[in-house]
C-alpha cells in the first residue's frame, strides 16, 4: 500500500515519520510497515485513504466521518456508558472530561463551537466585571469607604499591573502547555477576585448616612468641616486592590491562550470569525455591566433596611456588591467545563497540516528555530523567543500600531461620556446612556465585521494589514469632525457676568448683588437652570429662597430666585435642578461621525490581531500575543486615559474647591475641549497609520517552496483555505 495507514481511534493525523506531500507516493511497503508496527496494521484490516481514520463513534468535530469498523448497537451503548476516549498515537487523550470521567454526553461539547461558547461566557463575565461593574460602582465605593480619587485610581490600575506582571510567564509557559487548564484556572482565579472584591461589605458595620440639613437655598447653606479624621475604612482599599489584581491574573490567559486555542482548533478561514465572536462578547460585557450595575445601585446597600433618602441624594450608597457576588459565582461555575477540555480538540490535527505558514521571513533564517518541536519548552528558550520576536519588524510595528489604537480606545471610553456631557449639556447618566448607544453597535459591530471581512475575502497577512491601514485612514478622516463643537450654555459667573456681559480676563465671579447676602459656598456645586435659560452654580447662587414641594418633569423646582429674571412678568423667577437643555444643531452630525470613528477603530482590531497571529511562527503565537498585550497596555492602555485626561483638563473653566485644594473639573470650555480632543486623536491616528504602513512594507512572506503545503496556493490567498490532501492511491500503487 503506497499511502500510510492510521489506525488510531480518532479522526486526526498521526504519523511516525514526516508526511511529505511533494512526492506522489512513497515506496510501497515502507509506510505500511512502519504504521503497521505502531498499530497492528489496523484492527479492522481496512486500508485508510487520505491518511485519516474515523473512530467507531464519530468525532464531534467530524460528523461526516464514516467509521472504519462497524460496531453492534450493544457495543455502542457500552461505549457511551463507559465514556468515550479519543486518543492520539502519542497517548494524548482527546476526550472532554475530568481525569477518567469522560461521559458520552460531554463529547457533544467537545467541538470548536463548544469551546467558543464557554470562552465567550468567560470574556463576557470579565468585561462585565472589570469594565462594567468597577466603573459603575467606583463612586459608591469612594463614598462608602471614604476613599479619595487617587486611591480609587490605584484600585482600577491594579488590574493592568497584574496583567503586565503575568503576561510573559502565562503566555510563554501556557502557550506550550495545556491551554484549557491554564484558561480554566484563570477564570477560577478571576471568580475568586470578584468574591474578594465584595467581601468588605460583609466585614464592615452597617452604613449610616450622615444626616445633614438641606443645603443649597439662599441663607440655608451648611458645610461639613474640612478637617475630618481619616477613616479606618479607607484601609479596605488594599482588599479592593487585591481583588483587582486577581481579576488581572485570571484574565491574562483569556486573551492570549484563549485566542490561540481557538485559532489552532479551527480552519484558517474560520479563525477570524471565531475570534471576532469571542471579542464581541467581551465588548458586550461592559454594556451589561453598566445596565445591571446601575440597576443594583438603585437598591440601598443595606438590603431590607428603610432609609429616608433617595438614590439622587449625595449620601446614598447603592448595593454595589451584588454584581460581584453574581459574577464571581458564575466565573467559578464556567471554569469547570473549561478545565475539562483536552489539549487539542479531536480532528484539529488536520488543520495544522492544512495550515499555510505566513510567518515573516527573517534574513538570517533564525525564524526556522521556532519550528523545532522542542523549542520553547524550557526557560532557556525564553530569551531566544524574545529575540526572534524583536527581529520580526512586522510584529513590532503591529504592536506599536495596536498601542496607538489602544490609547484612543482607552481615552475614548474614559472621557467619551464626559465629552458628550459637556458638548450637549447632559447629565452624567444621560451622557453615559448616549455613549452606550454609540459604543455597543459601533464597537461590537465593528469587531465582528472585521473578522467577517477577513473570512469573506480570504485575506492573507499582507492583505489583512492593508485592511487595517484602510480602517485607520477612514477613522483619521472622520476624526476631523472635532473641528466643530457646540457652544457652552451660558452660566452666570462662569461663562458670563450676571448681567450678561463678558467676564473680565476670564476670571470667575460667582458673587453678585442679587446673592451677596445669601452666604453661598463654592464647595456646594449643584447647577440649576433658570427660567431665563441661564445656568447658575447652585440654587443659592441663583438667589433662590424656597423649594417647591411639587416636582416639574421629575426635577426639584426652586422659587423666588432673585438672580433669575422673568421673561414676561416682573419679579424673581424660578429655577429647575440640573443643567439647561442644549439646543445645539450640530448634535446629529457630531454623533454620526463619532459613531464612524468608533466603528473603524474597532473594525481594525480583529484583523490586526489576526495579522499578529499570522506573521509569527505557530509555536510562538501565544507568546507573541502576550508580548503584544504588554506593549499595548504599557504604551497604550495605561497612559491613554492619562494623556487624554491631561489634554482635556486644559479646557477646564471651573474647578472643584475642596477646602482650598483643587478637585475635579465642573465646567469645560467646549471649543477648547474639541480642539484638544482633535489634536490628541490626530496624533495617535497618524502614528497608527504610519506603523501599519511600515508593517506592510517590511513584511516578507514565505516563498511557496518554504511554506509547508503551500505549493498549490495562489497569490490571492483563495487556496490557502483548501485542504491539501495527498492523492488517493491508484491500483498501480497497491
Amino acid at each position: 500500500m503506497a499511502m500510510p495507514q492510521n489506525s488510531t481511534r480518532e479522526n486526526g493525523f498521526c504519523f511516525t515519520e514526516t508526511l511529505d506531500f511533494s512526492h506522489p507516493s512513497p515506496r510501497p511497503g515502507d509506510a505500511s510497515q512502519s504504521f503497521g508496527a505502531a498499530s497492528g496494521q489496523d484492527s479492522c484490516g481496512t486500508p485508510v485513504s487520505n491518511g485519516i481514520a474515523s473512530s467507531g463513534v464519530p468525532s464531534p468535530s467530524d460528523s461526516c466521518a464514516e467509521p472504519l469498523c462497524s460496531t453492534t448497537p450493544g457495543e455502542e451503548e457500552a461505549q457511551f456508558e463507559e465514556g468515550i476516549k479519543y486518543v492520539s498515537a502519542e497517548g494524548e487523550e482527546l476526550a472532554c472530561g475530568w481525569g477518567g470521567f469522560t461521559p458520552g454526553c460531554l463529547q457533544l461539547c467537545n467541538t470548536s463551537k463548544g469551546v467558543l461558547f464557554f470562552l465567550c461566557v468567560a470574556s463576557f463575565l470579565q468585561g462585565m466585571t472589570v469594565n462594567g461593574f468597577i466603573n459603575t460602582v467606583i463612586t459608591s465605593i469612594e463614598r462608602r469607604f471614604d476613599l479619595r480619587s487617587y486611591q480609587s485610581g490605584l484600585i482600577a490600575s491594579s488590574y493592568d499591573i497584574a496583567a503586565c506582571v503575568c503576561l510573559t510567564f502565562v503566555s510563554y509557559f501556557g502557550g506550550n502547555g495545556h491551554k484549557p487548564r491554564w484558561l480554566g484556572w484563570g477564570v477560577l482565579v478571576m471568580g475568586l477576585g470578584s468574591l474578594l472584591f465584595a467581601l468588605p461589605h460583609f466585614t464592615t458595620g452597617q452604613y449610616e448616612a450622615r444626616s445633614a440639613a438641606e443645603v443649597g437655598v439662599c441663607g440655608g447653606n451648611q458645610s461639613l468641616p474640612c478637617s475630618q479624621a481619616a477613616s479606618s475604612l479607607s484601609g479596605y482599599r488594599f482588599v479592593f486592590m487585591l481583588g483587582q489584581f486577581l481579576h488581572g491574573m485570571g484574565a491574562t490567559p483569556l486573551y492570549t491562550l484563549g485566542v490561540t486555542y481557538l485559532d489552532e482548533n479551527v480552519k484558517t478561514n474560520y479563525s477570524p470569525v471565531y475570534i471576532a465572536v469571542f471579542y464581541t462578547a467581551a465588548i458586550l460585557g461592559p454594556a451589561a455591566g453598566y445596565l445591571v450595575g446601575g440597576m443594583f445601585l438603585n437598591i440601598y446597600t443595606e438590603i431590607g433596611r428603610e432609609i429616608g433618602i433617595s438614590p439622587e441624594n449625595t449620601l446614598w450608597v447603592g448595593a454595589w456588591w451584588i454584581g460581584f457576588l453574581g459574577a464571581g459565582a458564575a466565573s467559578l461555575l464556567i471554569s469547570i467545563p473549561i478545565l475539562g477540555y483536552p489539549q487539542r480538540l479531536p480532528g484539529s490535527q488536520r488543520y495544522i497540516v492544512m495550515r499555510v505558514s505566513e510567518a515573516h521571513q527573517i534574513k538570517d533564517g533564525s525564524h526556522k528555530k521556532a519550528s523545532d518541536p522542542d523549542f520553547g519548552k524550557t526557560v532557556k528558550d525564553l530569551p531566544r523567543s524574545v529575540l526572534l520576536l524583536l527581529k520580526n519588524p512586522t510584529f513590532i510595528f503591529l504592536c506599536l500600531a495596536g498601542a496607538t489604537e489602544a490609547t484612543l480606545i482607552a481615552g475614548m471610553s474614559t472621557f467619551g461620556p464626559k465629552f458628550l456631557e459637556s458638548q450637549f449639556s447632559l447629565s452624567a447618566s444621560e451622557a453615559a446612556t448616549f455613549f452606550g448607544y454609540l459604543v455597543v453597535p459601533a464597537g461590537g459591530g465593528g469587531t465582528f465585521l472585521g473578522g467577517f471581512l477577513v473570512n469573506k475575502f480570504k485575506l492573507r497577512c499582507s492583505g489583512i494589514i492593508k485592511l487595517c491601514l484602510l480602517c485607520t485612514v477612514s477613522s483619521l478622516l472622520a476624526i476631523l469632525i472635532f473641528f466643530i463643537h457646540c457652544p457652552n450654555m451660558p452660566m452666570a459667573g462662569v461663562t458670563q457676568m450676571y448681567d450678561g456681559s463678558a467676564l473680565p480676563g476670564g476670571h470667575l465671579n460667582l458673587t453678585a448683588a442679587c446673592n451677596a447676602k445669601c452666604g453661598c459656598l463654592q464647595e456646594t456645586y449643584s447647577p440649576v437652570c433658570g427660567s431665563d435659560d441661564i445656568m447658575y452654580y447652585s440654587p443659592c447662587h441663583a438667589g433662590c429662597k424656597k423649594v417647591s414641594e411639587k416636582l416639574r418633569n421629575g426635577k426639584k423646582v426652586y422659587r423666588e430666585c432673585s438672580c433669575v429674571n422673568r421673561t414676561l412678568l416682573p419679579g424673581p423667577g424660578d429655577a429647575e435642578a440640573g443643567k439647561c437643555t442644549s439646543s445645539c444643531a450640530k448634535r446629529p452630525l457630531l454623533l454620526c461621525f463619532m459613531f464612524v470613528v468608533i466603528l473603524f477603530t474597532f473594525l481594525s482590531s480583529i484583523p490586526a490581531l489576526t495579522a499578529t497571529l499570522r506573521c509569527v511562527s505557530d509555536r510562538q503565537r501565544s507568546f507573541a500575543l502576550g508580548i503584544q498585550w504588554i506593549v499595548v497596555r504599557t504604551l497604550g492602555g495605561i497612559p491613554g486615559p492619562i494623556a487624554f485626561g491631561s489634554m482635556i483638563d486644559k479646557s477646564c473653566l471651573l474647578w472643584q474647591d475642596q477646602c482650598g485644594e483643587q478637585g475635579s473639573c465642573y465646567v469645560y470650555q467646549n471649543s477648547a475641549m474639541s480642539r484638544y480632543t482633535l489634536i490628541a486623536g490626530l496624533v495617535y491616528k497618524v502614528l497608527g497609520t504610519t506603523f501599519f504602513i511600515v508593517a506592510c512594507l517590511l513584511y516578507k512572506p514565505p516563498t511557496l517552496e518554504s511554506a509547508p503545503g503551500s505549493s498549490d496556493a495562489s497569490e490571492n490567498g483563495n487556496d490557502d483555505l483548501q485542504e491539501h490532501k495527498p492523492s488517493l492511491p491508484t491500483e498501480e500503487d497497491i
